[in-house]
């Protein structure tokens, strides 16, 4: 099926584009030394994810056991969970290790590290366990130099457990736009980490793993010293919020959606389009960036972008398709009823999870339907 063709909305991934970004971030970090871990809660898509390992990526990164279960069904089984363990679901983590997945968990505290260890005996397993450190108050984790490192470190460090390394995620990089200010917070989240697991080893832990990551830093680093893995998840397609960062350009952005012009407002200068925000998201992360996208850069159904027009408004199934800076007089003309657009996602992450499958399309304009998962 040709991508004008398709049944709209549809999230549409450009596999040239997408195979670009792969292999920009695979070269980068190789270049380095140390192992790439791609954080797949991105695409959720063992199609997507299959090309990040064949470029070279060494394990993944999941966000939800559930993604963690399908992409070991799928054949991977290096495995990190990069969100804090529960009690609750460390039987959904044992029955994945016991059918031969290599799953690390992930804790910040002691009572966490505790029930970790007391599950691991229950069940005759060794859990292993990153310990996650906060580089930049952006969300979980423990001071590099917390005494409650080491106190989580020692909870860890008893039968049904075994400290697989710390790891960190510098998330504040994405409210910077400069290059000096993503160098200098990717090397704030390199040594802040490598710092953390200076301390254990001193303190007499094993320390194996260091691993660090976010688009930004991962794309900014100058300096990876001491660490062993790099994680990102967003590079694989790109999107506004990155746009704006800094790290990509527009036409490096690989998930769009595709929607229908089905009708007008010619007095306002809208056109309406078959995509609302349940299919583009109610994610407004450019709105407090230097630009606001509003709910998505528009282009062409060839995906080149029409410079100032936005899906400026959305409803559940109605989205609103003007130049907030200088409204369209010939709007009717230039959008007409039955024309196709293509609309950049200003999060692809939010964007992506709004569809149940992709459709990829190569350079022929031909597209394939991809799969992604979903559930916790």
């Amino acid at each position: 099926m040709k991508l004008t063709e398709i049944s709209t909305p549809a999230a549409v991934i450009d596999i040239a584009a997408m195979q670009r970004n792969i292999k920009r971030m695979q070269n980068r970090i190789d270049a380095f030394g140390v192992k790439f871990r791609p954080h797949v809660k991105t695409s959720k898509c063992a199609d997507v994810t299959n090309l990040q390992i064949e470029a070279g990526a060494s394990g993944i990164t999941v966000s939800t056991l559930k993604e963690a279960e399908q992409f070991f069904a799928a054949g991977i089984k290096d495995i990190l969970y990069a969100v804090g363990m529960v009690p609750s679901k460390l039987a959904q983590a044992y029955a994945l290790i016991a059918k031969g997945c290599d799953l690390k968990l992930l804790t910040d505290s002691v009572a966490s590290a505790r029930a970790i260890a007391t599950v691991g005996v229950e069940k005759g397993v060794t859990f292993k366990v990153f310990i996650e450190i906060d580089t930049d108050d952006h969300r979980s984790g423990v001071k590099a130099e917390s005494a409650l490192l080491l106190d989580v470190a020692h909870a860890l460090q008893q039968p049904g457990a075994s400290i697989a390394g710390v790891m960190t995620h510098a998330g504040s990089s994405y409210d910077l736009n400069t290059a000096e200010a993503l160098i200098e917070m990717a090397e704030q989240e390199r040594s802040l980490c490598v710092r953390a697991a200076d301390r254990l080893r001193a303190a007499g832990f094993d320390c194996p793993a260091v691993s660090v990551g976010s688009t930004p830093t991962a794309l900014m680093a100058q300096n990876l010293d001491g660490v062993t893995e790099v994680r990102a998840g967003v590079y694989v397609f790109f999107d506004l919020v990155m746009h704006n960062v800094g790290v990509c350009r527009l036409e490096e952005i690989a998930l769009s959606v595709v929607t229908t012009v089905i009708g007008h407002q010619a007095e306002k200068g809208w056109a309406i389009v078959d995509a609302g925000w349940m299919a583009m998201s109610r994610d407004r992360g450019t709105q407090k960036q230097n630009r606001d996208f509003g709910y998505g850069q528009v282009c062409t159904i060839d995906g080149e972008p029409l410079d100032g027009v936005v899906m400026n408004g959305a409803n559940q199934e109605h989205g609103i398709i003007a130049n907030p800076a200088s409204p369209i007089s010939n709007i009717v003309d230039r959008f007409p009823v039955g024309s196709q657009l293509r609309i950049l996602p200003n999060h692809a992450c939010a964007t992506g999870a709004q569809f149940p499958a992709y459709q990829a399309v190569d350079a022929s304009g031909d597209t394939t339907t991809w799969t992604r998962f979903y559930g916790w």
